[in-house]
């Protein structure tokens, strides 16, 4: 056993918990593979840093991006960390296919820890640290535009929010390099995950990396919902707020309500383990089902977190390119609420073998399947916006066809596992796994990249490759039903998630696909990267200046592509829903203004980022023992936040003539494009000002 190394400043850290020291010492693949990947971590800062330097944008990634409060940058640096953060657990896995496809009555190339943690890297990073981000940077983006206000509530809260939630992918990252992760699974249940079974720092990693995020999602929520709340512009009543806009306000507020447990029930598993607390041991008082109620009281919520968000952009996907007003919006916002507050009924079928009575498990059987009648509704009034309506198959359009049909099928099978008995029959299958993935990849992924097609064009002035948007379209589709369809013939043929080896050979076929199926989707993943290379490179050829390349329907079309700093000159007033769509067609939607004022704007600030690098320090510290500088991290905080209360000079100015010049640059460059009609739209020749056609 080797000793801690200077056990006053490092804590319990020893020579071995580096992983390229273990893959020195221990030269299996399993430890090549760790160490390879705390080596790419590494690489990658260092390139990155590079990058900068020889560039010279350390102070343009500064005073631009990493010190602003402009929602959009703000929004946009969430959706990077998305990705950065999908890649990382895409890459696991596809390892943990390839190891069931090969251990087949063989122990395979990863040790039974290794691919332990390996689940649970890739469950906490998908729901945490990829999901809420994209979700959450999404509506930073688009909410404040949708709403024709000039900025979210709370800016700075806002910047605080993101480097809370980078903070926690950053300990994610870190357990790569140093220590090992969490072997307890994305949910964390003690007490595999006490002191007592789990002595080592990777349930610490998991605590307070998933904490930060928790906070940062919490915070998120509240200025979202307040956003929505309070700076809707003139005119902007709830029963006109597009459909994203009401998904986003279910979603805050589920944030608001759903994030608090799953912050008590890791700060309690904290107490156990560091202070020897009893809230969930087996002895002295304690109870593991206060954590599995406390888990999945946030748990379940989480799901139509993640989804409800998506829900609004078919909305506006369907809607749009089907060029036809969204059908029965009245009835998909009373089924997104519905989806709200039944969310919160459902939580314990998660734990329907858990031995609670038959009649508890009946009354929560009775609510799953209930959930699933507003989530009807809303897929027949999509299809319902869709029927006679002229169709243009775009990328986003085909994500949201994929997710409907696939959707679907995940819907039935969430019926038959709402069946207290099947549940007990399916319940630690793979047939489960299917199903949670057949959920959330339509779900959401198809969702949140949809998204990314149909605004990306708002947000950086030039449209996505749409070659490479399908094929990457393809792979995903044509990978998931490879990679999970297997999955619910191996579960109800018996075989157990979370299995790193395999003892029955009659399941070798079923892996093969399953295996080949998780490749396809790395491919989809990388048909994304080379399609952002690619638009990037041909940019000039898809400008949409104009800001208006797809004949959008809501507020945020009408500005240009990228939007000002102050996202509207004048503040929009708003008379029917879909004000902008129905302005184009019986009025002129780009008269300048008679008179420019000028406008305020928050001024940047550094204390968000430092919140962020002290949460971090602080988390660090924390799982290590390094108590010097957690208590370091701490004071961090504290001075952050004091110094932030001193501050009064919050706002700045643009002038009345730079507001003008700009505007008048971009009313310039409309007037100068061509009205482009649909079968143009993709084109060179759509500059972003698109034929508004009598509907």
């Amino acid at each position: 056993m080797s000793a801690p190394v200077l056990p006053i400043l490092l804590g319990r850290f020893e020579w071995t918990d580096l992983s390229f020291v273990r893959a020195w010492e221990n030269p299996t693949i399993s430890e090549i593979i760790g160490a390879g990947a705390g080596g790419l971590v590494i690489v990658g800062a260092l390139a990155v840093a590079g990058l900068l330097t020889v560039t010279g944008r350390w102070r343009w990634l500064w005073t631009e991006w990493l010190t602003s409060l402009d929602h959009k940058k703000i929004g946009i640096m969430y959706v990077v960390l998305a990705f950065v953060m999908l890649t990382r657990a895409l890459i696991e896995a596809v390892l943990m296919r390839m190891q069931q496809a090969v251990a087949i009555g063989h122990p395979g190339f990863l040790s039974n820890d290794h691919f332990a943690q390996l689940f649970s890297t890739h469950g906490s990073i998908m729901i945490f640290f990829m999901a809420m981000p994209f979700l959450t940077g999404l509506m930073n983006y688009v909410l404040p535009l949708q709403l024709g206000a000039r900025d979210v509530a709370y800016p700075w809260a806002n910047s605080v929010g993101l480097a809370l939630t980078a903070a926690g992918a950053g300990l994610m990252m870190a357990s790569l390099v140093i220590g090992q992760f969490s072997t307890g699974g994305w949910s964390g249940y003690p007490p595999y995950t006490g002191l007592a079974f789990s002595p080592d720092v990777g349930p610490d990693y998991w605590i307070w990396a998933v904490s930060l995020g928790s906070f940062g999602s919490t915070i998120a929520g509240i200025n979202i919902a307040c956003t929505i709340y309070k700076r809707r512009c003139p005119g902007m009543t709830f029963m006109r707020l597009p459909m994203f806009c009401w998904t986003s306000l279910c979603t805050a507020i589920l944030m608001i309500f759903a994030m608090p447990p799953l912050t008590v029930a890791t700060a309690l598993l904290a107490l156990d383990r560091y202070l020897g607390f009893h809230f969930f041991t087996n002895d002295l008082g304690g109870n593991v089902m206060n954590f599995a109620n406390l888990f999945w009281l946030f748990g379940h919520p989480e799901v139509y977190i993640v989804i409800l968000p998506a829900f609004g952009v078919y909305s506006e996907v369907v809607s749009t390119f089907s060029t036809k007003s969204l059908y029965g919006y009245t009835s998909l916002v009373i089924a997104t609420m519905a989806i709200a507050v039944l969310s919160f009924t459902v939580w314990v079928h998660h734990f329907f073998t858990m031995g609670q009575s038959a009649n508890i498990n009946a009354v929560f059987g009775i609510a799953t399947m209930t959930i699933g009648i507003p989530t009807g509704v809303k897929i027949y009034d999509w299809i319902w916006t869709m029927f006679r309506g002229e169709v243009r198959f775009t990328v986003p359009t085909l994500y949201s066809l994929a997710f409907m049909m696939t959707f679907v099928i995940g819907g039935i099978t969430g019926i038959v596992l709402a069946i207290p008995p099947l549940d007990y029959v399916f319940h630690n299958t793979l047939f489960l796994v299917a199903h949670f993935h057949n959920m959330l990849i339509p779900g959401t992924l198809y969702g949140m990249l949809a998204a990314y097609h149909y605004w990306f064009p708002k947000a950086f002035g030039f449209r996505l490759d749409e070659r490479w948007g399908r094929r990457a379209f393809a792979c995903w589709v044509g990978g998931f039903y490879l990679a999970f369809m297997p999955l619910y013939v191996l579960g109800a043929s018996g075989m157990v998630r979370r299995t790193a080896e395999i003892f029955e050979p009659d399941f070798r076929p079923w892996l093969y696909v399953a295996c080949g199926g998780a490749c396809v989707l790395l491919a989809a993943l990388g048909s994304l990267f080379v399609q952002l290379w690619v638009s990037i490179r041909d940019r000039e050829t898809t400008r949409v200046t104009a800001g208006d390349p797809w004949d959008g329907r809501t507020l945020e079309w009408s500005t240009s592509a990228p939007p000002p700093e102050y996202n509207f000159a004048v503040l929009p007033t708003v008379v029917r829903r879909d004000e902008f769509y129905e302005g184009k067609r019986d009025a002129n939607p780009y008269a300048p203004p008679a008179c420019y004022a000028s406008i305020e704007v928050p001024r940047g600030s550094a204390l968000g980022p430092v919140i962020g690098l002290a949460a971090a320090s602080c988390g660090f510290g924390l799982v290590w023992h390094m108590w010097w500088l957690a208590t370091l991290g701490l004071v961090g905080i504290a001075a952050a936040l004091i110094t932030r209360s001193f501050v009064r000079d919050t706002m700045r100015a643009i002038p009345a003539a730079e507001v003008e010049a700009v505007e008048r640059r971009w009313l310039t460059a409309v007037h100068e494009h061509r009205p482009i009609s649909r079968e143009l739209e993709q084109t060179p020749a759509n500059r972003g000002l698109a034929e508004a056609v009598p509907t």
